[in-house]
């Protein structure tokens, strides 16, 4: 793993961090905003900083190669390589501050660090967990007791259901299967499942632990498991609960 970076991870528009950027921070009226490229991820009738903000997962989870990006082996990119994407034409700067700072999920992390000449500050920025590409050194921390996560969910579809009850959680496309440390709107869930997920598969985590599963927590509170080859098998499903509050397992007396 990397070491730690020099300065604080930066959270909200600066002088600093423009300078870091060689952005003129003149104090005049701002320009009006441009507009979103087509090229940008999102629906057209998507508010801009959404679109951003997709662009930005799509890119740092997993389009970087094909943007001619180089990932770090912790996931982060120069900010000012990633702004010269055509994707990104007309993101400034505090518009990335602003989606990286209100970002519901906590998706991407922003920070300051002295890699430029002379030891100046550059801004990098990395998606904090999703990557379908291989981050060798992403600052995981590794769960080794139960009680370091009490709950881990797994939200999906109930229209998926009988194909997981058979065969299991899988990573698909990406490197971990994610989980919640709680449902949504629940104290601390900052991310980990969709909003719209009506299947909610509660995983047991001792068992996965007491039988050599390695699960990770990421720095926005997100459960991460490779399971065994890329699957979580059904036995280790604690409890299954559909949205509408009908246990699925462990089963109950009809």
């Amino acid at each position: 793993m990397s070491a730690e970076p020099t300065t604080a991870p930066v959270a909200s528009t600066s002088t600093a961090a423009a300078a870091a950027l060689d952005v003129p921070n003149s104090g005049a009226a701002p320009a009006p905003a441009p507009k979103v490229p087509k090229s940008a991820r999102g629906r057209p009738t998507d508010d801009p900083d959404t679109r951003w903000s997709k662009t930005l997962s799509y890119i740092l989870r997993h389009g970087a190669a094909k943007e001619g990006l180089q990932l770090r082996p912790d996931g982060f990119v120069r900010v000012e390589d990633l702004m010269k994407r055509p994707k990104l034409k007309g993101c400034d700067l505090e518009t990335l501050e602003r989606i990286v700072r209100d970002n519901a999920k906590q998706r991407f992390t922003l920070q300051a660090e002295p890699t430029g000449p002379d030891g100046a500050d550059e801004l990098w920025i990395r998606a904090n967990q999703g990557h379908t590409v291989k981050v060798e050194a992403l600052e995981l921390k590794p769960v080794e007791r139960a009680e370091q996560v009490p709950v881990m969910v797994h939200g999906t579809y109930y229209r998926l259901w009988p194909a997981i009850e058979e065969e299991g959680l899988k990573v698909m496309a990406r490197n971990h299967i994610h989980c919640a440390i709680g449902l949504a709107g629940e104290s601390g869930v900052i991310s980990g499942m969709r909003a719209n997920c009506d299947l909610f598969i509660f995983l047991d985590v001792a068992q996965l632990l007491a039988d050599g599963i390695a699960i990770f927590t990421s720095t926005n509170n997100v459960v991460l498991t490779a399971g065994i080859d890329g699957v979580v098998p059904p036995k280790y499903f604690a409890k299954v609960v559909k949205k509408d509050g009908q246990v699925l397992v462990p089963p109950t007396d009809a």
